[in-house]
């Protein structure tokens, strides 16, 4: 399947627009695909009538881990309605986040054990980064290693490495094989976009996207989904992320 058939949209970057008015904008922009949050979970069938509507998939799905430990046949249940193919993990609120590297071996332990239950429904299970799994524990090691351990796929936020220093290319090359997808997202220039907390529209920022594309599809990636954190318009950023994302895709990267 050509690349240009996955460009998603991270439908939390509207969340505080209309669900309809967003999923007709985004079709009309050009996406094909939406990645899901909590909040499109409260009537699956509802919601999966409306994806249906503006000809739109969603391949992927934001799921706290406490939902996916603790409800997994509502994750599974929710994931056959809409025809999402991958559960992905998103964030760990502060309070529950280890300080040690055992402590994130622990949490990459917890994945690997829910791998197998969704792995027999057809369901991949990744975790989705931001800054915190690139901080240097005490002995040297990072917490991204021992999440990801040696089983669990990874949706690569490039943005939230760049903000915490990483080399986000030799980052993507060493879990090639396991980078299934990937948040397509920029960082304004220094002093600017402050109100939209340094975020910038995809191809507008300071993210070398041009370099890091073609390494991440190279990855593995097969879905490339726009994010903004924070966008004072979300159209405005999706209509200006696809025609990037699309010049990217096209070049054959």
């Amino acid at each position: 399947m050509p690349l240009t058939d996955s460009l998603s949209f991270q439908l939390y970057s509207a969340r505080n627009d209309d669900t309809e008015k967003t999923l007709q904008m985004l079709a009309e922009a050009g996406y094909t695909n939406v990645e899901t949050f909590g909040a499109n979970y409260e009537d699956p069938s509802g919601f999966r009538a409306l994806l249906d509507g503006h000809g739109l998939g969603a391949k992927s799905g934001h799921f706290a881990l406490a939902m996916v430990e603790g409800e997994p046949q509502r994750v599974i249940d929710i994931c056959r309605t809409l025809g999402i193919e991958t559960v992905v993990v998103p964030f760990l609120p502060l309070e529950e986040r280890p300080t040690d590297a055992a402590g994130w071996q622990a949490i990459g332990a917890r994945l690997a054990a829910l791998k197998p239950l969704y792995g027999k429904e057809g369901l991949g299970l990744a975790w989705h980064n931001h800054d915190f799994e690139f901080q240097a524990l005490a002995d040297g090691s990072y917490p991204i290693e021992h999440i990801l351990g040696e089983e669990i796929d990874w949706e690569a936020d490039v943005a939230w490495m760049e903000r915490a220093g990483a080399y986000s290319e030799n980052w993507l090359k060493h879990f090639s094989g396991r980078v299934v997808a990937v948040h397509v997202k920029d960082i304004a220039p220094e002093g600017e976009k402050a109100d939209e907390d340094g975020w910038a529209d995809v191809g507008t920022g300071t993210v070398d996207w041009d370099a890091l594309w073609p390494i991440a599809v190279e990855a593995g990636a097969r879905l490339m989904i726009a994010e903004h954190d924070k966008p004072a318009d979300a159209a405005r950023f999706a209509r200006v992320s696809i025609a990037k994302m699309k010049a990217l895709a096209g070049a054959g990267n």
